[in-house]
Order: C-alpha cells, then structure tokens, then sequence
C-alpha cells in the first residue's frame, strides 16, 4: 500500500472518530459466488455480537478540509489541524484491501464538505458505486448523507449502500445556527425525506416485483449532540420520537458533548463529555422503542430532565406508586413489561409460564427476573412473604425509601472490580 494513502488514512481515521452513529447494520445479506464480503443481520462496527463475536468496520472520512465553520466540529475551517483527502479510487483499492487482510467487514463512510454538497457526495457516491459495481464488493456500507445535497444523488446513493444517514447534531434550530451558521434544519431534513421516501417505495416495489433491488435496507439513522446546547432531555426526546415516527428512522444516537474546541466561547466550559446523560437518553430511547414507553411519560414539563442517578424505567415507577405492585400473574403483558427488573425476553416468560402454573418467587428466579428491583414491585405467590421486606413496603410502597434502598453503594470486593465484570447499559 502506498505510503501517501498511509499518511492519508492515520488523519482521515481519527477526523471520523466523533460521529457514533454507524452502529447497527439492521440488513441481512449473505455471500454470493462471484462476490466478495457479506452483511449479515449481527450489526457492524467495534461491538460485540450475541454469540460475543466482535464485528468490524473501517470508519473513514472522504476529505476533513470542510467549508463549514461549525464550533463544535475538529474539522471546521478555522482549525489549524492536519488535512487530507482520498481519491474515489484510493478510497476504495484503502477497503478492499483491508477487507482481504481481514481487517474489517465493512464501511462506514462520511465526509468534510469541499466546494459544495453535491460535489462531495457525488465522489462518495463514486466510492460505493465502485465497490459494488466494478469490485462486486458484498459487505456491509453505510454511507453519510450531505445535508442540501440533491435528491439525485441521494436516490443513487441508496442504491448502493446499507444505511444512510445524516446528522441532526443540534436539537433546537436557533442553538445550531448559533453554532453552525452556515447549516440549518430545512437541508437536514430534506435528505432525511428523500431516504424515508426512497425506502418506502423500495418496499413497495418488492411487494409486487420478488426481485426488485433493494433501496437502503437498513434505513436512516441520526445523531444529536449532547450538553453542548441547554436543550432539555424533554426536547431532546420528543424530537427523537418525531424522528422515528415522520422520518421512519431506525436509530437515533446521543453523543456527548466532547469541547475539542475549547477556546469558542460560544460552548459550555466542560470538564469532562455528559456521559452519564448520554447513557440516560440511550435507556430513555430504549424504553420508547421496545417497552411501549411515550416520550412524555419519561420526561415532561414537571421532570424535563432524566434522572441521572436512577435508569429512566425505576424512575418512572417511583413517580406512579398507585400502578403497584403489579400481580403477575394476572397483569398484561404491557404492565409487566414497566415493572423495573422485568425485561422484554422476562416479561414474555412470565406470561408463557403462567398459563401452565403459578408464577412464584422460584419462577423468577429460574426466569431471571432482577428481584433486587423488581421485588418492590410486584406480587406473586410467596413473594411478598418470602423475598420482599417485613415492612409492607409492597402494599404501601414508599417511593422515597425504595429510592434510597436501591441508590445506596455497597462495598465492592475486589473480584467484583475485576476487568471482567461488565456493566448493562439498558434498564430492565
């Protein structure tokens, strides 16, 4: 591999590191005689697999030279940083050789905006054009989309790659032209029509014709920013349900506010990225899109922000004491499914299991139901005999005390802090 393309690839690699939003493949494609790579229904990018296979993708930017001037972007114009930009061809000779070398397994491609938008999107479109067409590349792309680019090229792109995207990055449109002055809402979101509409049609299409061409299989994604702008988690929120309910998106990802700009006085002087948050909105997001969660039953006008030392599902319960304790073995499936402790593969376990007998504390436990949650919360059996406190805590549930209860630290031994122990990232 040429030496220019290396030099080329250790600044376009860490220029791309800041956008999240390339997790999850969501399209299922396998190997073909004649074809080189596959995507398979796993997810691509660095994260593990339910069978604990690691899946990998190569995250490179196009260009970083870039005509915005964003405050909260590495590549703005202003930044005296390090430049480079790919040729289409070397862009993609860079993945075919690293999907040989079995480095990666797929691409995730954006890009710094040089001269306009339809000019850099058209040289990746060359790039995905090349890999499927001439390379007969069968792997895994996702591709970003530039905002104001046009519908032509946005249509072509979707011929092509996996998922397309385009980042939303601030919430509320006056803090982004604040930020971003030469972007605004209206050219975010006409690519995001153009994806949703291309999709639906795609799928339209291969209702009536079995062997019509997919059309972006995974669909869109986005991502906001988090902390850099005081909007609330409750905009933040509504926003995203709006997003995946108009624009059909299959993912919305949060990305902490990282000051690698720290000397704009227009940012927030942080010490470290809202992290913490960031994880608050993933579980919150997790709630709305597999527990039947609204938006405005996780945050409102009265709690605007989530809670950040309790998961958004415990924080909700302790908000609405008279919906407990939920007797499991007569609540549906909806209302066990908001018991905290009490996860989506558990609450369909329950409800199988108890048409054949008595959902008891032994059930749960084999279920693996998380008690030192959900025990203040339910009733079954001899559960609140056996295993709840002797203080009628179930029948009278006491918010504040249970809050306390389950907040409180307890001393680690050191085993538990060994490197192998993991933290859940969603709330059961």
């Amino acid at each position: 591999m040429k030496e220019s393309v290396i030099s080329k690839l250790k600044v376009l690699a860490e220029s791309a590191k800041y956008d999240v939003s390339c997790a999850s493949s969501g399209t299922t494609r396998r190997g073909k005689d004649g074809h080189i790579g596959s995507a398979t229904g796993w997810g691509i990018c660095h994260s593990f697999t339910a069978d604990g296979r690691c899946v990998s993708l190569l995250k490179i930017m196009l260009t970083n030279h870039c005509i915005y001037d964003c405050a909260y972007c590495i590549n703005r114009r202003s930044n005296d940083v390090p430049r480079a930009t790919f040729t289409p061809d070397e862009l993609v000779e860079l993945t075919l050789e690293f999907y040989r070398r079995n480095y990666i397994e797929g691409l995730f491609l954006s890009s710094g905006v040089i001269r306009d938008p339809d000019y850099t999107m058209e040289r990746m479109v060359k790039v995905v054009r090349e890999l499927r067409t001439t390379h007969r590349y069968n792997g895994y792309i996702h591709m970003k989309s530039i905002p104001g680019a046009s519908e032509g090229l946005v249509r072509e792109a979707g011929l092509y790659a996996d998922r397309l995207s385009v980042n939303i990055e601030i919430p509320r449109e006056e803090n982004l032209k604040m930020l971003a002055p030469d972007k605004d809402h209206a050219s975010v979101y006409q690519p995001m029509r153009y994806i949703h509409q291309g999709f639906l049609e795609s799928t339209e299409d291969r209702k009536k014709f079995r062997k019509a061409p997919k059309w972006a299989p995974a669909g869109q994604s986005t991502q906001m920013i988090v902390g850099a702008t005081p909007e609330t988690d409750n905009e933040i929120l509504r926003l995203s349900t709006k997003l995946y309910n108009v624009q059909g998106m299959k993912r919305v990802y949060f990305s902490a506010f990282v000051p690698v700009n720290s000397y704009d006085r227009r940012l927030p002087m942080l010490g470290s990225p809202p992290l913490v948050r960031e994880n608050r909105l993933y579980q919150a997001d997790w709630l709305m899109r597999f527990y039947g969660f609204g938006a405005g039953e996780i945050v409102d006008d009265a709690y605007p922000n989530l809670d950040l030392e309790i998961d958004p599902k415990l924080a909700w319960a302790l908000r609405h004491p008279e919906k407990f304790p939920v007797d499991l073995n007569r609540a549906d499936y909806e209302m066990i499914l908001r018991v905290p402790g009490i996860g989506v593969k558990s609450a369909q376990l329950i409800v199988a299991a108890r048409r054949h007998s008595r959902i008891t504390g032994a059930t749960l436990k084999k279920i693996g139901v998380v008690l030192k949650k959900a025990q203040y919360f339910i009733t079954c059996g001899e559960i609140s005999e056996g295993i709840a406190p002797k203080n009628g805590i179930i029948g009278d549930l006491h918010p504040d005390l249970v809050r306390k209860v389950l907040t409180q630290k307890r001393p680690t031994s050191r085993r538990a802090q060994s490197p192998d122990q993991t933290t859940l990232i969603f709330p059961d």
